[in-house]
């Protein structure tokens, strides 16, 4: 990923290592990293698990303080914060001030293009000018999942990423906004993940913005990202855990 690499080069961004949760799975990481909570404890412990989630998350604490909350995002993370089961023709695009999720562009194909995603979240956030804004392409998981880790076709996802997030990052740097940029898990050669391997496990997490310390090293943990971005909102994380040394001030 040239250009994120190319902005901490520039001093523009600090790129840290964590290890995810178990299991490495998307929907307990969804969670895992929304509300602060591991997935052993939440009770979303695989993908089959459809249900609200039963925990604060940085939307409801963040709609609780009068923030305006948005998601462009798999139709998962909808079925965790607002409504379960999923129904489309309700839910694809959701405008309602008394949902956690206020305003929500989701979608249900993996396949679904990640050019098309950061369209609808610009358009979430120029349309709605939301405190906290979750961005959730999918492209990169998919690829993998059709070709493996040590693949070119998973390579140039990642790639193609990056050249997408190079189109959006310098808007955003030049209004203000405090970046985050992580995954939920990894991949592994056999075209899934779930396990402890390190491929599956290790993920990257990239700040963007005047209110991190960009103090390495940094202790961070998947649990922590929740109560961080409250932090960053103004609002209470209440019992979050939150990775002061990652912040202004926090050391």
């Amino acid at each position: 990923m040239g250009y994120l690499n190319g902005l901490i080069r520039a001093d523009k961004a600090t790129l840290y290592k964590i290890e995810c949760e178990l299991p490495s799975m998307s929907r307990p990481l969804y969670e895992c990293i929304l509300t602060g909570v591991s997935p052993v404890n939440s009770g979303i412990v695989n993908n089959e698990v459809v249900r609200l989630s039963h925990f604060e998350s940085v939307f409801s604490l963040a709609h609780q303080a009068g923030k305006t909350t948005a998601a462009a995002a798999y139709y998962w993370v909808s079925e965790l914060y607002n409504r379960a089961p999923f129904i489309a023709t309700r839910d694809r695009f959701t405008h309602d001030e008394q949902l956690p999720i206020q305003h929500g562009c989701f979608y249900q194909a993996d396949s679904y293009p990640d050019d098309h995603l950061f369209i609808d979240a610009e358009y979430l956030r120029t349309q709605f000018s939301p405190d906290f804004l979750l961005i959730h392409p999918m492209n990169i998981d998919d690829t993998g999942h059709k070709f493996g880790f040590d693949s070119s076709q998973y390579r140039n996802a990642a790639r193609k990423a990056d050249i997408i997030l190079s189109n959006y990052i310098p808007i955003w740097m030049e209004q203000g906004y405090q970046i985050i940029v992580t995954s939920d898990h990894g991949m592994n050669n056999d075209h899934s993940h779930g396990g402890i391997l390190p491929e599956e496990c290790t993920v990257p997490l990239l700040t963007i913005g005047s209110q991190f310390s960009h103090y390495s090293p940094c202790n961070i943990k998947q649990t922590d990202i929740c109560g961080t971005v409250c932090t960053l909102l103004g609002v209470n994380p209440i019992d979050k855990p939150v990775c002061h040394p990652l912040l202004v001030g926090g050391r």
